[in-house]
């Protein structure tokens, strides 16, 4: 089966983010996971930037050593991060007003929204337990520095900007400055708002 180029990128960026949510997750170095998959660090690491081109052999054993099936490292999980910086958002007349779009998401049965004050304690809060699957947080820093978003991939915001980021896995409000307020929407969708999609034809095939 021929894979077109720019097919193969997308599959090679799919499975150096899984690879890399994974191993995270388990909290696993680099070396350990060579070790485990007796892969080289090298391939490795060239696997979690997107320019390896791993084999069905190299999956397999990835997908042993992160005990998950190999099948998974090519499916679409969840929602990456999004960030909306201050100065990166357009804004629209509206007639009476101007309006700022900063994010749409489509299936959400639940909404849920606050406030968030934060001040700075001078100790690392403990994670937030993951929530339900397919929750989603939202959240536009009013003012003050914030860093939020998943334990393995933080970002960190200031006033005006904005941050989507999924809430089923572990996840931490951090405050930067003295204190931090920002508007904060969960959403729950009735069904998954994004269904697993399986690449078709793995690499080498």
């Amino acid at each position: 089966m021929h894979i077109k180029s720019d097919d193969l990128a997308h599959e090679n960026e799919l499975v150096a983010r899984n690879v890399r949510r994974f191993r995270l997750e388990r909290a696993m170095s680099l070396g350990e996971l060579a070790r485990r998959s007796g892969l080289s660090k090298q391939t490795l690491s060239k696997i979690e930037q997107g320019s390896g081109n791993p084999t069905v052999e190299t999956l397999s054993l990835l997908g042993a050593a992160l005990d998950v099936p190999a099948r998974r490292l090519l499916t679409e999980w969840g929602t990456p991060v999004y960030v909306q910086r201050h100065d990166e958002g357009q804004w629209a007349d509206a007639g009476n007003w101007s309006e700022r779009l900063l994010d749409e998401v489509y299936g959400s049965g639940y909404v849920r929204t606050l406030v968030l004050r934060l001040e700075r304690s001078g100790r690392q809060p403990e994670p937030v337990v993951p929530h339900a699957a397919g929750t989603l947080h939202h959240i536009y820093v009013i003012t003050g520095k914030l860093r939020t978003g998943p334990v393995t991939e933080p970002v960190d915001l200031a006033a005006g900007d904005f941050a989507r980021f999924p809430g089923d896995i572990p996840h931490r409000h951090v405050c930067l400055s003295e204190r931090v307020v920002a508007h904060m929407v969960t959403t729950l969708p009735q069904v998954r708002q994004i269904s697993p999609t399986v690449l078709q034809g793995g690499p080498g095939a």
